[in-house]
């Protein structure tokens, strides 16, 4: 009997001391993934939350430039619709103004091409006048501060940094969920465990219940 006692306590052991160690290593690699972005949305968590004490000026430049008639023409006959411009359009753009034209659609009608150029930290935009090639920019730096707020929201970032989002958010949770387990599998030496879980449970409810209105 007493065997058998023995075995199962060394078999519960081992058991034990396995996942404990498949998570210890399960939570320090999701948190070395995880390490630069939580510092980066920590931080910018916290300028959000205080987003208008924190003053901006926005730095705003513009100007006009005029298409040669060559690129002009490959532009070709359409008047309405959205549709990216035609290679030799976007290259001769990238090449004379300050701006970087990819592949977005475009506003076409039968008088202008407008493009939208939101980006991360600021914004912009160009107008090609069909008539007469004058084309006019406008390009707004928002700051530093700006940029990374957008990238914590995923502001126009594009498709890499949605995707980055997403992966580190599936490395959080795995973080998040192997502590907790940690802390399970050592609270019988820590009364306190608990009472701490609870209250970082029942702290952020209660704020939403009694302050958000």
């Amino acid at each position: 009997m007493n065997a058998t006692r023995a075995r199962d306590d060394i078999a519960a052991q081992q058991r034990r001391g396995f996942w404990l160690r498949q998570l210890h290593q399960w939570h320090w690699i999701s948190a070395a993934v995880c390490l630069v972005a939580m510092l980066l949305f920590t931080v910018t968590g916290i300028t959000l939350n205080h987003a208008t004490s924190i003053e901006a000026t926005p730095h705003i430049s513009s100007g006009e430039a005029t298409m040669p008639a060559s690129v002009l023409k490959s532009l070709g006959a359409r008047e309405e619709g959205n549709a990216p411009l035609p290679r030799t359009a976007t290259d001769w753009l990238n090449d004379a103004l300050p701006l970087t034209i990819g592949q977005q659609p475009a506003e076409w009608s039968a008088d202008e091409v407008y493009i939208a150029l939101p980006r991360a930290g600021g914004d912009g935009w160009v107008s090609i006048d069909r008539a007469t090639g004058m084309v006019e920019y406008e390009r707004t730096d928002r700051g530093w501060v700006s940029y990374f707020n957008d990238l914590h929201k995923g502001r126009h970032t594009g498709a890499a940094w949605r995707w980055f989002i997403d992966v580190f958010a599936v490395a959080c949770l795995v973080f998040t969920l192997s502590g907790l387990f940690l802390l399970q599998m050592h609270a019988r030496q820590r009364r306190s465990t608990w009472p701490w879980v609870a209250l970082g449970l029942v702290l952020p409810v209660l704020i939403a219940l009694v302050f958000v209105h």
